[in-house]
């Protein structure tokens, strides 16, 4: 079943789909893209084309097999919503979360538009999260596109976050993952940032999980914020 994982919010990563394009400032230091080109080179069958979009249709049934509850995030190498995933195959990758349903699924994409413009033609479920990227305020109309779809369960990945956002509109968002940047040239997030966040979603009711502060050594940076750490996730993770 894909790969255990050691993202903090979630379990395992299943990827039906590998590759991407950049489309906005939180790419520019892609993990999946520097992961992907290792994998390359050490002849992983996967990633044979490297970053290039490719459908991985023999990992479609993996959900299938892994019989233990587990939160999967969904292609945590790609984007289910990049304009290269053709609608079928998105439907067969619903399909299968939709028939292993005693997993709770996180998908994640930046392409809010093409997912707006799609979620009619998907079949959800409440174990079915859909969450949007947001790394400055640049992109908050994405958490617009997200609102007006038809997931139950609707989050925001602030990661990378690279600017302060003052003036969230959380209306109808469920969970708000904030992180900073790591690896090689990780750009500084400021600690107020990250506080600000977190003051809105209290007043919300919206569960906050802070990932990380980043850097290029995030272990040494750690996790606490303001002496502890939040790991707060969705009602209904908490009831299944």
């Amino acid at each position: 079943m894909g790969t255990n994982s050691q993202i903090e919010w979630t379990d395992v990563t299943w990827n039906p789909v590998t590759g991407c394009t950049k489309i906005s400032p939180g790419c520019k230091h892609c993990y999946a893209e520097r992961m992907a080109n290792r994998l390359q080179l050490m002849g992983q069958k996967n990633y044979r084309n490297g970053f290039e979009v490719t459908l991985q249709s023999h990992m479609l049934d993996l959900p299938l097999r892994l019989k233990t509850p587990k939160r999967i995030f969904v292609n945590s190498m790609s984007d289910l919503f990049h304009a290269d995933v053709p609608l079928d195959y998105i439907q067969q990758v619903f399909g299968v979360m939709r028939q292993a349903d005693w997993h709770q699924y996180q998908v994640l994409t930046k392409r809010a538009d093409r997912l707006e413009e799609l979620s009619h033609r998907l079949p959800w479920a409440p174990h079915i999260w859909m969450g949007v990227s947001v790394e400055n305020a640049d992109y908050v109309t994405r958490i617009d596109h997200l609102r007006r779809t038809a997931a139950r369960v609707k989050f925001l990945s602030v990661e990378p976050l690279l600017g302060p956002l003052p003036d969230l509109d959380l209306h109808g968002i469920d969970w708000v993952i904030v992180g900073g940047e790591s690896g090689p040239g990780a750009r500084p997030m400021q600690p107020g940032w990250v506080a600000t966040i977190r003051d809105q979603c209290l007043r919300a009711g919206v569960a906050f999980f802070f990932k990380q502060w980043g850097g290029v050594n995030k272990k040494r940076t750690g996790r606490e914020l303001d002496g502890r750490t939040w790991d707060e996730l969705p009602l209904t993770a908490l009831t299944r």
